[in-house]
């Protein structure tokens, strides 16, 4: 039976249909068409209550699945002729208006509601800035939450239901995600991206309820966003500051963070093509691909004036450090290679101190500098070295992404000793343009059906004891050889992995749905 479709047979009774609110003959649920006829009989019956005319309803198929649902007796909700959006706070403005777009209702501002309208509320109920509560009774939907984000993921709900099948089903919802971090990462430095495109996946991800965008805008192969402090760094093809400010503007609309990164000492190459005084190069004068000379001041004031400048750009709460494959410590004796680095090592640390000190030691003065801008820090995981005279400040997060690097170690280390992380496992979440070094394009399946935020490194799970350390995770694109794919088929390879990994971060438990339902429902949603 059809949820809201409001047939019911009871033994012995005449059969009757409950009608929808404002529906095409414009009369209210469970009353007779004016001529005083029924759908079913022409004799005169007397209204059906709502709990002898309803089925119970089902729990909406949404993607992110919603995790409670108490069903009731009812028509449920569909958007009609007349149908208004309300706003009981003028910080959900942006919320009613956006889905009254959508819905193709009016926004009217603040009222009380009637029959076929929606109204958004923010609450004082003790939950989470994500949570929300969805309830749809007598011809009416409300969506409640403590804060803006909460309100603005029960519309979202909404919205998907009404696209799913039509209608909002009688109940109430109550939501929240398991995981706080929900991320995508593009690497817009190996390859342009548009601004179009990226404000397309800004959409889709607030859709899907993510929350944070991660950007990774410099890198050797490009340099992509425009500079003041440093024009001669930037590539020809890059974003201009007003193109990132209406990206910016979009993501902050959809409660999404976007989480910047200007990878170093490693990964600076298109810094250091414009700069090569700073390039790192060995006794025999050899560069080393991406690496900056740490041994030298100036290298640490280009990378703190374009900190500083982004930081002025970029007004999210977090931001990404890199810290990953300095190239200086994957040769067979670095020490000997480069002992500018080694004697500055022990000059800032002590006779016992390496080169990886020396790297620690940057990674801590970078992050020195954006916590002067109220930053939130991460790093990737092969940037920790264990043991040695200096350690990772204590607050930088672990973007853990694989096991395979110098300085990578299993993921219960880091745990162990306290470290807070988000799961970038390359074995399910890292998309690499033309699968170089043994990657393949993850699909939705394979996260659907065997990955969790407990799976770090590999296919094998940490212990649940970790569980409240690991923050969420983040899909990665890479693009390592860019002319691999164009945007459109990033787009469409990405499409059910965004769509898995949403599932799997939001709901801790074991999906509902087989891979094939679940499928087929994103592509009922769109």
């Amino acid at each position: 039976m059809l949820v809201g479709a409001g047939v019911a047979v009871a033994a012995g009774a005449a059969l009757t249909v409950g009608l929808w609110p404002s529906g095409d003959d414009g009369a209210p649920a469970g009353r007779r068409p004016s001529d005083g006829s029924t759908a079913a009989s022409t004799a005169p019956t007397p209204s059906p209550s709502p709990t002898r005319t309803y089925p119970l309803s089902k729990t909406p198929r949404t993607i992110p699945a919603v995790r409670e649902h108490t069903p009731a007796r009812g028509p449920g909700w569909r958007p009609a002729a007349g149908g208004r959006v309300l706003v009981g706070d003028k910080g959900l403005v942006d919320e009613g208006r956006l889905l009254a777009g959508e819905l193709g209702l009016t926004y009217a501002g603040s009222g009380e509601p009637r029959s076929g309208d929606v109204r958004l509320d923010l609450t004082d109920e003790d939950a989470n800035a994500e949570a929300y509560t969805l309830t749809v009774r007598n011809g009416q939907v409300r969506i409640s939450g403590t804060e803006e984000a909460g309100v603005f993921y029960g519309t979202r709900t909404l919205k998907q239901e009404v696209r799913g099948d039509g209608v909002a089903p009688e109940g109430v919802v109550r939501d929240s995600p398991a995981k706080p971090q929900r991320g995508f990462m593009l690497d817009i430095a190996r390859k342009h991206f548009t601004a179009g495109w990226i404000e397309d996946r800004i959409r889709e991800l607030g859709d899907l309820k993510y929350n944070q965008f991660g950007l990774h805008f410099s890198d050797d192969q490009g340099f992509r966003i425009e500079s003041d402090s440093h024009p001669e760094v930037v590539s020809e093809e890059h974003l201009t500051k007003a193109e990132v400010r209406r990206i910016l503007a979009l993501a902050a609309s959809r409660h999404i963070t976007v989480v910047p990164e200007i990878d170093s000492p490693g990964h600076l190459g298109a810094v250091m093509a414009a700069h090569p005084d700073l390039q790192l190069r060995n006794t025999q004068g050899v560069a080393r691909r991406g690496a900056i000379d740490i041994s030298k001041p100036a290298a640490a004031d280009i990378v703190d004036d374009l900190l500083n400048e982004y930081a002025d750009l970029f007004p999210g709460r977090y931001w990404h450090l890199g810290a990953d494959e300095y190239q200086a410590l994957t040769v067979a004796s670095p020490e000997a290679s480069f002992p500018q680095l080694a004697a500055a090592a022990k000059k800032a640390y002590g006779p016992g101190a390496g080169i990886a000190d020396l790297a620690t030691g940057w990674l801590n003065d970078r992050a020195d500098v954006m916590r002067g801008h109220g930053r939130l820090l991460r790093a990737w995981n092969d940037g920790f070295f264990p043991g040695g005279a200096v350690q990772a400040d204590d607050d930088i997060e672990v973007a853990y992404w694989t096991g395979k690097e110098i300085g990578a170690r299993q993921p219960a280390e880091y745990l162990r000793a306290g470290r807070k992380l988000v799961n970038y496992n390359d074995e399910y979440l890292y998309y690499v343009l033309g699968q170089p070094n043994a990657f393949v394009y993850p699909t939705g399946q394979r996260i659907y059906e065997q990955w969790t935020p407990l799976v770090v490194r590999g296919t094998a799970p940490v212990s649940k004891e970790y569980d409240a350390q690991i923050l969420g995770g983040s899909f990665a694109v890479w693009c390592d050889l860019a002319g691999s794919q164009t945007q459109d088929q990033v787009a469409a390879g990405i499409r059910m992995p965004l769509r898995a990994l949403t599932q799997k971060l939001w709901d801790p438990r074991e999906p509902a749905l087989p891979w094939a339902e679940f499928k087929g429902l994103a592509g009922k949603l769109g």
